[in-house]
């Protein structure tokens, strides 16, 4: 007895549906869909020799959509690609139909989309049979590396050629991309470079969205503070209401950024070419794509980052968290973590200027400075009286003090008088070891080698590492002393619940950590 016999159209739509995985098993990208579905859709307009593979397509479960001109039909195609992580499917006709659809070919390859499109040709001797098998190639080829398109030729006496079933060979599903990443000396140079920054500004590509790293991304933003600025297609990925985002102020951002993040975007027209006037001359790249081509494109980068964008932002952030906070970093978790109807006592050089910008106020008559005669020391004195106002008046409504290191030590004994009237006030001292900027503890100690303090230590410096919490801890309050962000996220948290018990929390920061440059620093001229 013969065995069931099978035609071309029906072995092209089975080796297209046999790249559809199903539930459960599947190597998936951090941030993927746990369900692998490769092939789904196909867009097309059929004709002489395409019909067939259409009809057999429908036949076995993939989803086909009949477009009315080839360019619109590769365009959804391509679309879905990016939408979903696998290829669409484009069916054209030769000739003609093949040739309307080479914009949709251009546009994927161009976006770095993953496309295959499926064109008739004229008919062919029958050793091109094997033909289908190309199939799993051309889903690895259009998904692989850097996404793109793939063209399959499919001659026309092939749809119709009937053949054994039994002697068909399935191919399996291709496995999913493999995940790489960026070697950790390129990391580390990248952390190094973000570290000395003055206005870093990240810029998110689509290659981020298509690389669903939107979790990371996001994470990194707010642990490092950083700015951001999406790409059309990469709007979203972390909100454009997101306070770092600087869509509104793109020109300035881009001129005036020191340091470039490019995260699976391309030095190209939309980024004018990361050139003069647009960028400072001196400007410094951090390039991370999965494309090896890519990277030095038009401006020499800094540092390259070559792999998958989730993988290496996430390589990235988990350096960051290992180095010393700046002062933006640290006032992006107290923004997010304080109450919005506390009020704000603020103090200090780069704490309390710094403060100004990046901790709002909602309501009037709720922030306390150091004023117009710019006094230094009267931090704990307001945010005593105001916990004495607020506890007859607004009982439960939360008093936080935000100082320097410097700051503090004009009136730190005043943690006794807190104590002892048990307000409780959350005091934060922001410390980098010094008077705008200090020495951390190695270079503190290779200074003393130079003999007394008095006459090397730089007049700015203070003691590295002064535990001022356990001031707090020696009068009955509760003391942290923090230099991780997640630390302080843990602190805050701590101290914001307990609405009973003073505490302070002494974050330590980059002791060169500094303000952004002013355009017009004529009050803060001596700053060294």
């Amino acid at each position: 007895m013969e065995g069931e016999a099978v035609s071309g159209a029906q072995l092209i739509a089975q080796a297209l549906r046999a790249q559809v995985r199903a539930r459960g098993g599947d190597r998936q990208p951090a941030g993927r869909d746990s369900v692998q579905r490769n092939i789904e859709y196909m867009f097309g307009i059929v004709g002489i020799p395409v019909t067939e593979i259409a009809i057999a397509a429908q036949a076995v479960g993939i989803k086909y959509v009949g477009m009315r001109n080839e360019q619109a039909a590769c365009y959804a195609a391509s679309a879905v690609g990016y939408l979903t992580g696998r290829p669409g499917v484009c069916l054209v006709v030769s000739g003609p139909g093949f040739l309307h659809a080479l914009g949709g070919i251009a546009n994927a390859t161009i976006n770095c989309w993953p496309l295959i499109v499926i064109g008739g040709s004229s008919d062919r001797n029958q050793e091109t049979m094997g033909a289908f098998q190309e199939f799993p190639q051309a889903v690895r080829t259009s998904m692989y590396g850097r996404p793109g398109s793939c063209y399959i030729d499919i001659p026309g006496d092939f749809v119709n050629l009937q053949v054994n079933k039994s002697s068909v060979k399935y191919v399996e599903c291709c496995l999913p991309p493999p995940i790489s990443m960026a070697e950790h000396s390129a990391v580390s140079k990248a952390a190094s470079v973000i570290a000395l920054s003055k206005q870093p500004l990240l810029i998110v590509g689509k290659g981020a969205a298509y690389s669903h790293a939107e979790n990371n991304i996001r994470k990194l933003v707010e642990l490092c503070g950083l700015p951001f600025l999406p790409t059309p297609m990469a709007k979203g990925v972390v909100p454009d209401n997101h306070p770092n985002c600087v869509a509104a102020a793109r020109s300035m951002a881009l001129q005036h950024a020191d340091v470039i993040i490019l995260l699976g975007a391309r030095l190209n027209w939309i980024l004018h070419f990361g050139l003069p006037p647009r960028y400072r001359q001196d400007v410094k790249v951090i390039q991370i794509d999965i494309c090896a081509e890519e990277l030095g494109n038009n401006v020499m980068p800094a540092a390259t980052l070559l792999g998958d964008i989730n993988a290496v932002t996430q390589q990235e952030l988990a350096l960051q968290k290992s180095l010393p906070m700046n002062y933006y970093t640290v006032f992006h978790h107290i923004r997010e973590l304080i109450p919005k109807d506390c009020i704000l006592v603020s103090e200090g050089a780069n704490t309390m200027d710094i403060g100004r910008t990046m901790l709002p106020n909602f309501y009037p008559r709720q922030r306390l400075d150091a004023g117009t005669f710019g006094t230094m020391g009267v931090g704990l004195g307001f945010a005593i009286a105001a916990a004495m106002v607020a506890r007859d008046r607004t009982p439960g409504r939360r008093v936080i003090c935000i100082e320097g290191d410097s700051a503090f030590g004009f009136s730190g004994m005043e943690l006794e008088t807190i104590c002892r009237y048990n307000l409780p006030i959350l005091i934060i001292v922001v410390n980098n070891n010094g008077i705008y900027t200090g020495l951390d503890a190695n270079s503190w100690e290779e200074m003393l080698k130079f003999g007394d303090p008095a006459t090397c230590v730089p007049p700015v410096s203070l003691l590295p590492n002064a535990h001022y919490e356990k001031i707090m801890s020696a009068f009955g309050g509760k003391g942290y002393f923090v230099k991780t962000p997640e630390e302080l996220q843990n602190a805050l948290k701590a101290s914001v619940s307990d609405k009973q018990t003073p505490s302070l929390i002494n974050v330590m920061i980059d002791p060169q950590s500094e303000r952004k440059k002013q355009e017009f620093p004529w009050l803060t001229r001596s700053n060294l």
